[in-house]
């Protein structure tokens, strides 16, 4: 099986995911900036599957992280996988992208019982949520997505960026304090939850915010 996997949910990030591949990961690229999204997710992908010497033709699914992540950055790879997968007529899927940090942890040095992984929600918040281990299985989701300051989480070890911009409040693992979501990791977890007959999610996005862009109200009269 091959995987397109695509996450923007911080920065943007694809990666080839194959079953016959000895570490799974065929290629895959990210970027460290957070904010040009939509200008260098598509040439990055044709860069990929170039590389690689495939096309559409040979991809068996689309998997893309559905967030959290701010409203502008996530749209731009869930609107690019939702494009690939109508064009190709593929099968498209979707992972909350907090899952992938969550699987970097469980196959670390660092892994523990319960954890909590979170991102940069900007506005002095974080992305969390709460995930168990345990021994040989993939990581459980056993509460959020959830946006909130980084002061309110549970007293828990904390993985992911958002555990280093708030170190002085949390308990953040200095190994993983930059470490965002990225498609390679996240397109593991959905080839292993596949594999394991688990369901995945559909594209729907997970903003957990009202957008800033407000339809304007009627006017108010003068007088």
């Amino acid at each position: 099986m091959l995987i397109l996997a695509i996450d923007t949910s911080a920065v943007a990030s694809a990666a080839l995911i194959s079953d016959d591949a000895m570490e799974s990961v065929v290629d895959s690229f990210a970027t460290e900036d957070t904010r040009s999204h939509a200008e260098v997710l598509a040439p990055g992908i044709e860069k990929l599957l170039a590389g690689a010497g495939i096309n559409g033709a040979d991809i068996d699914a689309i998997v893309t992280g559905v967030g959290p992540g701010p409203f502008t950055g996530l749209r731009s790879g869930i609107a690019t996988a939702r494009t690939l997968a109508f064009v190709w007529n593929k099968p498209l899927y979707g992972l909350m992208s907090l899952d992938a940090i969550a699987l970097e942890v469980a196959e670390s040095t660092k892994a523990a019982p319960e954890f909590l992984v979170a991102t940069d929600a900007r506005r002095k918040e974080v992305y969390w949520a709460r995930y168990t281990l345990a021994e040989g299985q993939l990581p459980e989701l056993v509460a959020g997505p959830h946006v909130g300051f980084a002061s309110e989480l549970p007293d828990l070890p904390v993985f992911g960026a958002g555990a280093g911009l708030y170190a002085d409040v949390l308990t953040a693992d200095e190994d993983f304090a930059s470490t965002q979501p990225d498609a390679a990791s996240l397109g593991q977890f959905a080839l292993a939850r596949i594999t394991a007959g688990q369901p995945l999610m559909d594209s729907t996005p997970l903003y957990l915010r009202e957008s800033d862009a407000q339809v304007p109200g009627p006017r108010k009269r003068a007088l």
